[in-house]
């Protein structure tokens, strides 16, 4: 059985460092031999492939733009009148996800717009959703890109968010019925959202494609004080064979945030050169 394997979420960790492209080279030097990010698109593309080059970091998820965060996007995959937003934006991902071969692009659903009412416009947003999907199915086949939807909790983090269960987002990848969309399993949201997770694992792995840790509920490091049994998790993870990456996105309590529990299980890389600069997003799911 071969052991977890783990990146940093360099949108969470590292963020002393202003550049994702510096924090690359921190993810490096502190062991990981892989990261993940929200976004990326403020970053120069050569600048990102220089810091992965020249560490040998992989770059194994991110996310479709956001939207106009300005004017409260948070994703537009479920957004009614905003397909062409949502392509444009797709666009935008794969071509940075080829640069940087990552295999994996989170599509955010984005939220209920302001004055409507979650069960007013449910049938309508699903509805969207599954039709940009199975575009975004279309396209990311061409690349060998998997796509991820992730239920976000609408108890703490986003009362907004269309896709807030794992039920919900298994009900529409059922919809959608391809196999290059799956369920990307963020243990804080789960938990917060329906609990039950040993039960939830078991019945909902075979579309799982991606998973995320944090601590409930202050959304720290897994081994801090809280809710979630991590050994445990970990464990049952392992006795299904999972064979992906678990991102680390944590809100870290002290310094970057490194879990040497975690990171005892990777190789530390010690040949690092001096990345290029550029402005990195802030914003993260």
């Amino acid at each position: 059985m071969a052991p977890l394997k783990f990146c940093a979420n360099i949108s969470w960790l590292f963020t002393e460092l202003q550049d994702f492209s510096h924090r690359i080279y921190a993810a490096a030097a502190a062991g990981f031999q892989a990261v993940e990010a929200a976004w990326l698109y403020d970053c120069e593309l050569q600048e990102l492939q220089r810091a992965r080059e020249a560490t040998g970091v992989d770059v194994v998820l991110i996310n479709t733009p956001p939207g106009d965060v300005k004017a409260g996007d948070l994703g537009l995959g479920a957004i009614p009148g905003r397909e062409a937003e949502f392509r444009q934006g797709l666009d935008l991902a794969v071509k940075y996800a080829k640069a940087l071969d990552c295999k994996r692009i989170h599509l955010m659903a984005g939220r209920v717009p302001v004055g409507s009412h979650r069960t007013a416009v449910a049938k309508e947003m699903e509805a969207i959703f599954v039709q940009n999907l199975n575009y975004a199915a279309d396209v990311l086949s061409k690349e060998g890109i998997t796509g991820l939807i992730e239920p976000i909790n609408t108890r703490i983090t986003d009362p907004r968010y269309f896709l807030d269960s794992p039920h919900q987002a298994a009900g529409i990848l059922e919809k959608v019925g391809r196999p290059n969309i799956k369920l990307q399993m963020d243990l804080f949201h789960w938990q917060i959202m329906d609990g039950n997770l040993t039960e939830n694992i078991h019945k909902y792995f075979p579309m799982i494609g991606h998973v995320q840790i944090a601590q409930v509920p202050g959304r720290n490091e897994p081994d801090s004080a809280g809710e979630l049994n991590y050994s445990y998790l970990f464990n049952t993870l392992e006795t299904y064979d999972y064979q992906g990456y678990i991102g680390c996105e944590y809100k870290p309590l002290a310094g970057s945030g490194l879990d040497q529990g975690l990171l005892d299980t990777q190789e530390v890389r010690t040949q690092v050169t001096q990345p290029q600069t550029c402005e990195s997003e802030s914003l993260s799911d």
